[in-house]
Formats: C-alpha cells, sequence, structure tokens
C-alpha cells in the first residue's frame, strides 16, 4: 500500500497541514509549523503555501488509521508475541 497526504486530524493547530506532513515524512509537526513561521516572518512566503496546502490536501477518508497503513508499508504490526512459558521450563 503506497503513502497518502492527508491532513491530520489528530495532531491539528489549525487546518492540520503541518502535522499531516510530518506524518507524511515521518518528522515532528513542530519544525514543520517553525519552518513556515520562519519562512512566513522572514521571507513572507510562508501564508500562501499553506493556504495551497490547505485547499489542496484533503482529508483522509472515514475510519483511516494513518497508524496502521503506516506499519503495513514498513512490514511491522502492532500484534504483540505471545510466549507460553510451559515451553521455555529449565527441568
Amino acid at each position: 500500500m503506497e503513502k497518502k497526504l492527508y491532513r491530520s486530524v489528530t495532531n491539528r493547530k489549525f487546518a492540520g497541514v503541518c502535522g499531516g506532513l510530518g506524518e507524511y515524512f515521518n518528522v515532528d509537526p513542530t519544525l514543520i509549523r517553525i519552518i513556515f513561521v520562519i519562512a512566513f516572518f522572514f521571507a513572507g512566503v510562508g501564508l500562501l503555501p499553506y493556504i495551497i496546502l490547505m485547499i489542496v490536501m484533503p482529508n483522509p477518508p472515514q475510519g483511516y488509521d494513518r497508524q496502521s497503513s503506516t506499519d503495513r508499508h514498513h512490514g511491522t504490526s502492532q500484534q504483540s508475541e505471545h510466549h507460553d512459558d510451559n515451553q521455555w521450563s529449565d527441568f
């Protein structure tokens, strides 16, 4: 399954753009927010890309779980391993 870019539902401050970018690139969304703020104050271009991304990036579909799709993408699973203690007896 391929990774898709969605706005974040759980990690949003305004529209979920920075949270979605952070989840997609596996980076802390706070760093992306800082980059947008610095770009806004120093270069004056931080607001326009944010607004464009807010319009272009879709919300995730109903019931979409970013964590489980990321695990499937990386081939890992959240299932815990079960060990039978009787199998590892010392005697």
